[in-house]
């Protein structure tokens, strides 16, 4: 007769058996509880550890490119980083309503660690993410023509609830990037939330696409309706390297 720790194994409840082991080998904590309350609480450890696994999961999906929390992001003044705004931001409203998430500013302002924040914020939540810069995204999908999974890769590709595009603008594109492009970007639209970050002003971004027909079909479904979020101030990555510089700390 199996024991109740392997038919708890068998039913992949590893969860309610380290629990039920924690209750085995600490009796006199749960001696007042009642049965109801003891299965609660092994009920509870499994639902927990199942939502930790998810979290896990998601995040190694997403692929982020840096390690990136809300709660570490910096604040200053000259950032013009709305802490309320981001405080909203982390709840995922605009997520629930489809909403993009445009960012630009300098090179080295902060805008990946922002992106790959919220992304991460929002994979606690539970919710699908990817992460990619264009220029790899495109590249990835000019391979997908050629060995047959496309369609599959669109398909991965819309279905995730926030799609990440980084480093945005750094080259135009080419005609089988602009309908590649153009192809995503429409399976997303009002069903899927996108974000993108770029060093190229929004106004710049026409002239970035090229043809005027993709263009203009593109920046219809990205811009109209998205939150603009400009990030101020001098390079982050500069600032870092000053502060950690030999002549800093001498």
């Amino acid at each position: 007769m199996k024991t109740v720790y392997q038919q708890l194994n068998n039913l992949k409840l590893s969860g309610m058996r380290d629990a039920l082991k924690q209750q085995t080998e600490q009796p006199n904590a749960y001696v007042e509880l009642a049965f109801e309350e003891r299965l609660a609480l092994l009920l509870d450890n499994e639902i927990t550890q199942r939502d930790n696994r998810r979290i896990e999961r998601l995040t190694r999906q997403a692929k982020f490119r840096v390690s990136a929390q809300l709660a570490q992001l910096d604040y200053q003044s000259s950032r013009q980083i709305n802490k309320v705004q981001i405080r909203s931001l982390g709840q995922g409203e605009w997520l629930r309503l489809h909403q993009n998430i445009l960012i630009t500013g300098a090179t080295g302002c902060g805008k990946t660690y922002l992106a790959c924040a919220l992304g991460y914020n929002h994979c606690q939540q539970g919710e699908s993410v990817y992460y990619f810069r264009l220029k790899e995204l495109l590249e990835k999908m000019y391979l997908a023509q050629a060995d047959g999974s496309y369609r599959k890769l669109i398909n991965k590709l819309s279905s995730a609830s926030l799609l990440i595009l980084d480093d945005w603008g750094l080259e135009p594109l080419t005609v089988q990037q602009r309908s590649d492009l153009l192809e995503l970007i429409d399976a997303r639209y009002d069903t899927k939330s996108t974000m993108i970050s770029s060093q190229l002003p929004i106004e710049n971004w026409y002239e970035m696409i090229g043809e005027s027909t993709h263009a203009d079909a593109i920046l219809d479904r990205l811009v109209h309706g998205s939150i603009k979020l400009e990030l101020k101030g001098e390079s982050m990555r500069k600032k870092l390297n000053t502060l950690t510089s030999p002549d800093h700390l001498s």
